[in-house]
């Protein structure tokens, strides 16, 4: 059993670990704020595009030839060179946040390529060790930190994926993030973005009663519109899929922190006790080892008396 510096050291090992993890939990807190605000103040502008898309498909003129109509239909679906953007934190200490991710990007390049004809691109630290260990090789390393989004990174990301759209070095693009469905739950997305599937279920469902009351005039060309507006959305997107993966880890970092504190005070509360049983069995059992001297020490001044009293009264025998 653990003697009582021993036990009094861990409990002040538990207090600092304590005042790191309330840090963290502070930080995390703040950033997220931030991250939600700064999503919150883009979003409309990405919805308008995607109204606007949508808006464009219905009117499209019979024979338009783009490259984001194209379905690729014709390859088989395992067959198709598909992309997968994963987008990871740049350290752990957030729970099961970076697992699941890479995860569920795993598991759908196993199931649906047997581990053939895919491209990665990863954003995160996380995420890179992770593929680099389990020998994945990855298309596109982009040397973006996973903090502070912003329209730069993910336009540089939408330029690369639409390239190798556009050369048929991919058929499909999907991104794998994690969305935060409430302050306690996050879920992983796996979502397509190439090609689009708000251009198909606009041209497929069926068109709102106004639609060919509307004068849409395509100026200069119906592709040259689709060129211009399609790279925009998938920017946005995938802006607010960094951002959503963002706030996410922010989230679960700061259950994690929380769930830290609160293991922390029951130990701290455990060691406590245990700290106070053995103070108090050393105290009493000084008192006991006291008492017993002084017992002992009684016993010998009486054993004294009695040898002492009976060499007097030998004495007084001779005389």
């Amino acid at each position: 059993m653990a003697n009582i510096k021993e036990i009094r050291d861990r409990i002040g090992s538990v207090r600092d670990t304590m005042k790191i993890t309330n840090a963290m939990y502070m930080i995390s807190s703040n950033k997220m704020r931030k991250a939600r605000k700064q999503l919150t103040e883009t979003e409309p502008y990405f919805y308008a595009l995607q109204s606007m898309i949508a808006r464009v498909a219905r009117h499209l003129p019979e024979g338009t030839e783009d490259v984001f109509l194209e379905t690729r239909d014709d390859i088989p679906f395992k067959s198709r060179a598909k992309g997968y953007l994963v987008l990871t934190a740049d350290k752990g200490l957030a729970g099961s946040f970076n697992h699941n991710v890479l995860k569920a990007a795993e598991d759908h390049i196993r199931e649906n390529n047997n581990l053939k004809n895919y491209k990665l691109y990863v954003v995160g630290e996380h995420g890179r060790h992770y593929f680099t260990r389990q020998g994945f090789p990855i298309e596109e390393n982009f040397r973006y930190t996973a903090q502070n989004p912003n329209l730069d990174r993910s336009r540089d990301i939408s330029s690369v994926i639409i390239d190798d759209f556009r050369n048929h070095v991919i058929d499909e693009a999907y991104v794998v993030y994690t969305t935060m469905k409430n302050s306690i739950t996050c879920e992983v997305q796996l979502k397509r973005i190439l090609p689009l599937d708000i251009i198909q279920e606009s041209r497929s469902k069926y068109l709102p009663i106004d639609t060919y009351n509307e004068e849409f005039i395509f100026d200069p060309s119906p592709e040259a519109i689709l060129d211009n507006i399609v790279p925009n959305f998938i920017n946005g997107f995938i802006y607010g899929a960094l951002v959503e993966t963002f706030c996410s880890e922010q989230n679960s970092r700061m259950m994690a922190m929380d769930n830290a504190n609160k293991n922390a005070t029951e130990m701290i509360g455990q060691l406590t006790k245990q700290y106070n049983r053995q103070r108090q069995a050393a105290i009493t059992q000084e008192i006991t080892e006291v008492a017993s001297g002084a017992r002992a020490m009684k016993r010998a001044k009486a054993a004294k008396m009695r040898k002492q009293a009976m060499l007097d009264e030998a004495k007084r025998t001779k005389s």
